[in-house]
């Protein structure tokens, strides 16, 4: 019965492939399909459909809350399942094949249906530095290709090496498997040159997916907007998935790349852009009310993979709001300190100097080169993990500054393998004692890596230093970085070339004291960030106090703007009615100066909301000062405010309580990191304001919320003396979570509500409602409810599936805020921070599920 049922919900989906799910369950009772059939193919598709969209990892903000059409691979896929079984092969776990599926399928659901007459959907998806971003558009590209997408642009950077390792990428993972169902228009050696008469060969390969991997040049990309031109009759019909990898780079703001990417998709009548890029803030400060490339459907933040070494794991980051400082990580101890006095010694000073600049081989430098060549000689002992092994110099972008590096480098090399082979005594005791003491320092037990014991690696130190090769890879060398023919063991000098896209695999040891303005140039030269398979407790990176600092600043700032994505992404928020906030520098800009010209200070204002606290953590010790701090506001306010006589609903009020009361408890409790809206000093600074600015919010009104009685007699909480109320009952959502629960929602429209007099309202309560209640009898006072949640709280026999036991060590507070509407414009609170200005965008009050129409 299951295997019938299945073969008939694979009928329906490939119906909603030339139509929609209407359309789809319409055809399929022509052909007789019974009611019941229907109803539960229908369920099972809204269950599907569900799943992903509320899927957890990777987060996203969404627009228009745009139907999901793709729900996940089906058994006649080609391209993902050859994927897949290709990853398996490599060594992929299951746990990190799953990942990659569900993150994949997310961002192909936010993609348009590729039979819907025209479209045009922008979209962004946010990464790590070195964490698998190509891997995740090529499954998308995949799945795409599976549901009939027929064009797939691949915009790979603006250096040919990462264009040519885009492409072969592309080349193993999705041509090979399906050689003959694809039509390759570049190939790793050659970008794109335009084929004669391209409706003719577009036409004549017309079953053939099309790939095409191109630099973001402007030569390159104004020859294949002209030959895309020729074909418009064949591009008519003709999805197209555009992916722009380092979407920030180029891309945004540039007087030629810019425009010609956009002229491109303007001739794609059914056309998907996304980005990818691990620093979006060039791409979260475009314009939005203009026609570019901001992405206004979508964003996807994709999950930190397991194992993952990125920005905080190695610098740590700075304590945010809400957070307690002996929670937040502090970093690995992998950084070194490049003394100050050095860096004029390894880079020239100022421009005039470049000309006939001879580095100097300092202490810390030499160090590093040492250490890299342990730490190679340590992984051939343990024989596991990438076998590679190589070593970043980046201290300038001038060309002939990475030359000048090639013979005083070369020299020590050789010098030193010829020391070591004669057995010299001096050397073989510095190299002893830098490697017990950096192994003392991040032990390998520490990563349940093998400890190497000095005595068994240096018998190898010889031929590792026999093949290590001096590198200078930038935009004039011919001796690049090349990973193809066997392990190799390199120390590459470089610049730009380096510090895009490009990995250089096993990187272990990193010597950086480049000169950085911007915080997407400093994250993007970060190679060091990425996997360590096998190595994870061997990296080190040599630069500056001061880089370091900057880097933890950069730690923050990702943090926060995840954070952001993480919570607009439930709070009915879109990316054309939110800016995600970028936590300003004193030193450094956000990005290029030309990428800002649209950047905004960032405020809040809380003038007509509800805000209400819906994360908390379950330990003991920040339950019980919540307690305290809502007995103390009680008691206070039952004495310099007005109780109101016991109430028939089991909830009680306490009117014209002063704010200064009701700001002390604001700046007590403890609100979760992950209720960002609910910030104390937000909160706190925009009660100053208004009453400074309007008089308003002088008075305010405290409630403290009852549970209703139910079947079993519930707990009670005692606030003070005459406020004991019947506690409430809310249980958390399900997830792997042990140190916080998420509730969802802690208030009830009624609840916001419980100061005003709701006599008069004919039908439902609703929010537009309650404000214009509030705005007429209580235009000036704010309210703040008070919850007593029971900490043993079960789900509902109903929701079982979806909800578990709160599990709190001690009973929860929880916490609502209903401000009156501003009676002109609000108040505002500002951060240091920056956003993209949305006021200039236009959001009409239409129905536009007219552009997702499907073409039957």
């Amino acid at each position: 019965m299951t295997d019938k049922f299945d073969q008939q919900y694979a009928a329906f989906l490939d119906l909603v492939d030339t139509g929609t799910p209407e359309t789809a369950i319409k055809k399929m009772e022509l052909f007789g399909a019974e009611d019941e059939l229907l109803q539960r193919i229908a369920e099972r598709h809204e269950r599907e459909t569900i799943r992903i969209r509320e899927r957890e990892e990777p987060r996203s903000v969404i627009l228009d809350n745009r139907y999901t059409w793709y729900t996940g691979p089906r058994p006649r896929d080609k391209y993902w399942p050859a994927l897949e079984e290709l990853l398996r092969k490599s060594g992929w776990s299951e746990r990190s094949l799953d990942d990659l599926d569900g993150a994949s399928t997310k961002v192909v659901s936010l993609l348009s249906h590729p039979r819907v007459t025209q479209f045009s959907t922008k979209g962004l998806v946010v990464g790590y530095v070195q964490s698998g971003k190509t891997t995740n558009f090529t499954a998308v590209t995949a799945k795409a290709a599976d549901r009939g997408y027929k064009l797939f642009i691949v915009l790979a950077g603006i250096h040919n090496g990462l264009r040519r390792q885009t492409q072969l990428r592309l080349v193993d993972q999705l041509v090979k498997p399906n050689p003959s169902r694809w039509l390759q228009l570049t190939d790793p050696d050659k970008d794109f040159t335009p084929p004669a008469n391209a409706a003719a060969y577009l036409a004549k390969n017309n079953k053939q997916h099309v790939l095409c991997v191109i630099k973001k040049n402007p030569r390159v990309l104004e020859k294949f907007s002209a030959w895309l031109e020729t074909a418009s009759e064949y591009l008519a019909d003709c999805p197209a998935l555009i992916i722009d990898d380092e979407a920030d780079q180029a891309t945004v703001a540039t007087e030629t790349i810019n425009p010609l990417i956009i002229e491109i998709l303007g001739r794609l009548p059914k056309s998907a852009y996304v980005g990818y890029t691990a620093t979006p803030f060039a791409n979260l400060l475009i314009d939005p009310s203009v026609k570019d490339l901001y992405p206004e459907h979508f964003i996807v933040n994709l999950p930190k993979p397991e194992d993952h070494f990125g920005t905080e794991v190695l610098f740590g980051r700075d304590v945010m709001d809400g957070e307690d400082p002996e929670d937040v990580f502090d970093g690995y101890d992998m950084i070194r300190q490049v003394p100050e006095f050095e860096v004029d010694l390894v880079r020239p000073s100022s421009r005039a100097d470049t000309d006939g600049f001879q580095p100097a081989l300092t202490d810390t430098l030499r160090t590093a080169i040492r250490y890299f060549w342990l730490s190679t000689a340590a992984r051939r002992v343990r024989k596991t993990g990438n076998p590679h092994s190589t070593m970043l110099v980046h201290t300038s972008v001038n060309t002939a500054v990475h030359n000048s590096f090639k013979q005083p480098l070369t020299k020590l090399r050789d010098e030193s393998e010829a020391r070591l082979r004669a057995g010299d005594a001096e050397l073989l005791a510095e190299l002893h004692e830098l490697w017990d003491k950096e192994t003392a320092r991040v032990p390998a037990d520490l990563f349940r890596e093998q400890t190497v014991a000095f005595d068994d690696l240096a018998p190898l130190l010889p031929e590792v230093l026999h093949d290590c090769r001096i590198i200078m890879d930038n935009s004039g060398s011919k001796d690049r970085l090349d990973y193809e023919n066997g392990p190799v063991v390199a120390i590459a000098v470089g610049g730009n070339t380096l510090s895009r896209g490009l990995t250089l695999e096993g990187l272990a040891v990193s010597y950086f004291v480049r000169s950085v303005s911007a915080y997407d140039t400093l994250l993007q030269m970060g190679r060091w960030f990425g996997f360590r398979n096998g190595y994870a407790d061997l990296p080190r990176i040599w630069m500056t106090d001061e880089l370091r600092d900057w880097f933890r600043h950069i730690a923050t700032v990702e943090s926060e703007m995840r954070r952001d994505i993480d919570v607009y992404m439930v709070e009915d928020k879109t990316p054309m009615t939110f800016a995600v906030r970028l936590r300003t520098h004193p030193a450094l800009r956000v990005t290029a100066a030309a990428k800002m010209t649209n950047a905004v200070p960032s405020a809040s204002a809380y003038g007509g909301q509800r805000v209400q606290t819906r994360y908390f953590r379950t330990d003991h010790d920040w339950l019980a000062d919540n307690q305290a701090a809502a007995r103390k506001l009680v008691e206070t306010a039952a004495l310099e405010g007005s109780p109101e006589p016991s109430r028939q609903d089991a909830n009680e009020l306490i009117r014209e309580v002063p704010h200064a009361l009701v700001t002390e408890f604001l700046r007590d409790y403890r609100f979760h990191e992950k209720s960002q809206e609910c910030d104390s000093k937000l909160l706190t600074d925009y009660i100053a304001r208004r009453i400074a600015k309007s008089g308003a919010l002088r008075s305010w009104n405290v409630a403290i919320i009852g549970g209703s009685a139910g079947k079993e007699t519930p707990k009670e909480f005692t606030f003070a003396e005459g406020f004991t109320v019947r506690m409430v009952t809310r249980s958390a959502l399900d997830g792997d979570n042990t140190d916080f629960v998420d509730i969802k929602t802690l208030m009830s429209r009624r609840d916001a509500a419980i100061d005003l007099d709701t006599s008069s309202v004919q039908g439902e309560l609703t929010e537009e409602k309650i404000k214009g209640l509030r705005l007429l009898q209580r235009p000036n006072t704010a309210l703040l409810a008070l919850y007593a949640i029971d900490k043993d709280s079960k789900p509902e026999a109903h929701r079982e599936d979806k909800r578990r036991p709160l599990n709190a060590a001690e009973d929860v507070i929880g916490v609502g805020l209903v401000f009156p509407p501003p009676s002109s414009v609000d108040s505002t609170v500002e951060w240091q921070y920056v956003a993209t200005n949305l006021a200039k965008v236009r959001i009409e009050d239409e129905d536009l599920s007219a552009l997702d129409a499907v073409d039957d």
